[in-house]
Parts: C-alpha cells; sequence; structure tokens
C-alpha cells in the first residue's frame, strides 16, 4: 500500500481517532430510538459518521489517482493562537459575557491566519458574533450574560 497523499491520510486517521473516543465514551449509555433519543444516541451517530468520513478520506489517499503530497511541520505559533483564544474565551464568558467573550475568540483566532487582515477579522468578529448570539442566545436561550454585569 503506498499513500499518496500523506496530509489527507493523517487527517482521516485523526478523524478515526476521535470517532473511536466518541464511540467508546457513549457506548455504555442508552441510545433510544430517532423518534425518543437517549443520551448515548448523539455520540453513536457522530462516531459512526466519523468512522466513514475518516475512511473515506484515506482511500481517497492512497487511491492510484490521488495527489501526490507530503505531510509539513506542525505551525506551532498558528497552534498557539488558536489554543490561547480558546482559554481567553473559557476565561472571558462568564467574567465578561457573551459578546466579549466572542470577541476576544475571534481576534485572537484570527490572528492564527497568515492571510491577517484588520478589515477580514473586524468583518468576521462582527458576522460571527451576531450569528451566534442570534443562534445560541436568543434560538436555543442558552443561559449566559451578553454583556458583562457591569455595563
Amino acid at each position: 500500500m503506498h499513500i499518496r497523499n500523506r496530509r489527507a491520510f493523517v487527517s482521516g486517521a485523526l478523524f478515526l481517532i476521535v470517532a473511536i473516543a466518541y464511540l467508546s465514551i457513549g457506548w455504555d449509555y442508552d441510545p433510544g430510538s430517532a423518534a425518543r433519543m437517549g443520551p448515548g444516541y448523539f455520540p453513536r451517530m457522530l462516531g459512526s459518521l466519523l468512522v466513514l468520513l475518516g475512511l473515506a478520506i484515506m482511500i481517497g489517499a492512497i487511491r492510484p489517482g490521488a495527489t501526490e503530497e507530503g505531510l509539513d511541520g506542525w505551525d506551532l505559533k498558528s497552534l498557539a493562537w488558536i489554543t490561547g483564544s480558546i482559554l481567553l474565551f473559557a476565561f472571558l464568558l462568564n467574567a465578561a459575557g457573551l459578546v466579549v467573550a466572542l470577541v476576544g475568540l475571534l481576534f485572537v483566532a484570527s490572528l492564527a491566519s497568515r492571510e491577517f487582515t484588520w478589515r477580514g477579522a473586524i468583518v468576521t468578529v462582527i458576522a460571527l458574533t451576531a450569528l451566534a448570539v442570534l443562534a445560541f442566545y436568543y434560538g436555543l436561550g442558552l443561559q449566559f450574560d451578553l454583556l458583562p454585569s457591569f455595563v
């Protein structure tokens, strides 16, 4: 077996690893049925879909017509920006509210991009913050403060 596209193959393998984690975590929970879902339904469905997706990606990486592509090294700077943005969001969510936490998350995460521009970051922050507030606060009714309590 010759792996032609190493990047795709490793991506497929990561999907399989996450799928196995979801399946193993949710295996002991009652799946219920599609009409009456139990706590194990979502982990099993998501795990099954990730298995299929991972296998499809891995098979595509070894097929004869696949593009030859190597595996690049880790971009530790971008990884640090993304990880930092998630930690900042977790810290700010209860202390400063959903809007401030999302703005912080999106600005810091956008610094990880090689194509970063302030204009693009501002447009992205406005659009995604509005979408997230509409979906999670108003649509799903999640109990987060929108803004800091001192405002």
